[in-house]
């Protein structure tokens, strides 16, 4: 072959290696619902290609939009990125099934229901609370007004209504949450540790401290592990100072592990704080208390990878 044949052939791989990178690097926006975390990796189910894996790396930015029409946007860490959480992502193409993402958007109140799955709970769970205290208030106001019983009868007939169509959103949330649950992978547990507190206090003891470390130890061991980290609080005081402290521990745990333990924020989902919800012992003792004031660590592996 001669120096011009020669010429001729090297032009049309470099056009064929240019060609295949530009594909390679090709700009991709998809939306759908985290099905699984694994470390640096979260698999989203998508209308558009179907099941996903996306990358997550150090560039990587995680955004909830502000305002109303969403043009300002709220930097996140990537313990959000919990399953259960309908996202929004923007990346290059590395293959048919893989994404790099480039940033990765959700909306708050999505969060918050994949945060409810993660505690076990219902979105409607406080409503539903709120009307049984109404109806039980209603029952009193008609024993103490005998006199009044047709306009409590009103009273009781409208609680009913609003009964009624509370049972509806429950039975909505209900079939959401079913369908959420039904699309998050099993997980085996490789190593869990409960961080106590003391009352009113979000402070990590010294030995609790030793603890974290020989568990993030043993967690970097793993292929594609993840570190779930949930605040709770006892039912001491109001329901909102315990819901503020029970995300302080939390947050207080994480940072821990990432600056004291050296593990990488991608490989922390923080379902969030779980308040007063969940009790591992009874509130009416002080024992009781002490075992509620917590923070939940877990070492997790999908049983994909695990080969479980």
């Amino acid at each position: 072959m001669g120096s011009k044949g020669l010429r001729v052939v090297v032009g049309m791989l470099a056009l064929c290696f240019a060609v295949l990178m530009a594909h390679a690097q090709e700009k991709i926006k998809v939306s759908g619902l985290i099905t699984t975390r694994t470390g640096e990796t979260i698999i989203v189910r998508t209308n558009e290609r179907g099941v996903v894996t996306v990358v997550l790396d150090d560039d990587t930015k995680v955004q909830q939009p502000r305002g109303l029409i969403g043009v300002r946007k709220r930097s996140m860490s990537a313990a959000v990125l919990i399953p259960g959480l309908r996202v929004s992502v923007d990346g290059t193409s590395q293959d048919a099934t893989h994404i790099l993402a480039k940033s990765i958007t959700f909306d708050r109140n999505d969060l918050q229901t994949a945060e409810m799955i993660q505690a076990g709970l219902t979105p409607t769970g406080e409503k539903v609370a709120t009307n049984q205290q109404n109806i039980a208030t209603n029952a009193q106001d008609i024993k103490a007004n005998q006199k009044d019983i047709a306009t409590n009868q009103q009273n009781i007939s409208a609680n009913q209504q609003a009964t009624a169509a509370n049972q509806a959103a429950i039975d909505a949330n209900a079939v959401e949450t079913s369908k959420r649950f039904s699309a998050l992978s099993e997980y085996d547990t490789k190593g869990q540790l409960d961080v106590r507190f003391a009352s009113g206090s979000a402070k990590i003891s010294t030995e609790d401290q030793a603890a974290l470390k020989k568990l993030a130890e043993d967690a970097v061991k793993q292929t594609g592990y993840i570190i779930q980290v949930k605040g709770f609080a006892d039912s001491s005081g109001n329901a909102a100072m315990n819901q503020k402290l029970s995300m302080e521990r939390a947050q207080n745990v994480i940072a821990f592990l990432i600056q004291d333990c050296n593990v990488p924020v991608r490989h922390v989902i923080a379902p969030g704080a779980m308040g007063e919800a969940a009790p591992v012992a009874s509130n009416e003792t002080a024992a009781g208390r002490a075992e509620n004031r917590r923070v939940e660590v877990k070492v997790l592996l999908n049983r994909g990878i695990s080969g479980s």
